[in-house]
């Protein structure tokens, strides 16, 4: 089956800011792709996370596996107030990292959401992590946030649609 992506929303940040939000999604894709490339105001370690729905329950999963070339690790997390996409990497003050989010049959009422990211750093790792958000509730709005830091000009975040044929 074919499928194809379309843009739903863009942002290049043009000034420092706490959070960015993906709000009133539709529900005509059968799933969500985000791709991002956020730049911290810090060079502290600032770990990314995201919210659906504004959902601050303790509602979140996720397992991790990563590599940095030498070594390889893996963790797992459950019961989070929101859902860490990344372990290992951290979000740099340059724009060398990036992420890829798949969120998968995102507006589904009956089952709960699941999605994979693809993340790396040129200069540290990558990792693959797959999350899990325990609501039956459809996806309207994505939160990115980091947990020190904030996001800094520069920083670009895309929301795309998958439309299956």
């Amino acid at each position: 089956m074919a499928s194809t992506y379309e843009k739903i929303a863009s942002t290049t940040l043009t000034s420092t800011v706490a959070s960015v939000t993906f709000s009133s999604i539709s529900g005509a894709y059968t799933d969500l792709v985000v791709v991002m490339n956020p730049i911290s105001s810090s060079a502290t370690d600032s770990y990314p996370w995201l919210q659906f729905n504004g959902d601050t329950g303790s509602n979140y999963s996720r397992t991790m596996i990563a590599g940095t070339g030498s070594a390889a690790e893996s963790d797992r997390s459950t019961n989070s107030t929101q859902g860490y996409f990344i372990y290992g990497n951290r979000v740099f003050t340059d724009a060398s990292f990036n992420a890829i989010l798949h969120i998968n049959n995102y507006s589904n009422t009956t089952t709960y959401k699941t999605f994979l990211a693809r993340t790396g750093a040129a200069s540290n790792r990558v990792e693959s992590t797959v999350g899990l958000w325990r609501s039956t509730s459809a996806i309207t709005s994505i939160l990115f946030d980091l947990d020190t830091n904030s996001f800094v000009s520069g920083s670009t975040f895309t929301l795309y649609g998958i439309k299956a044929a």
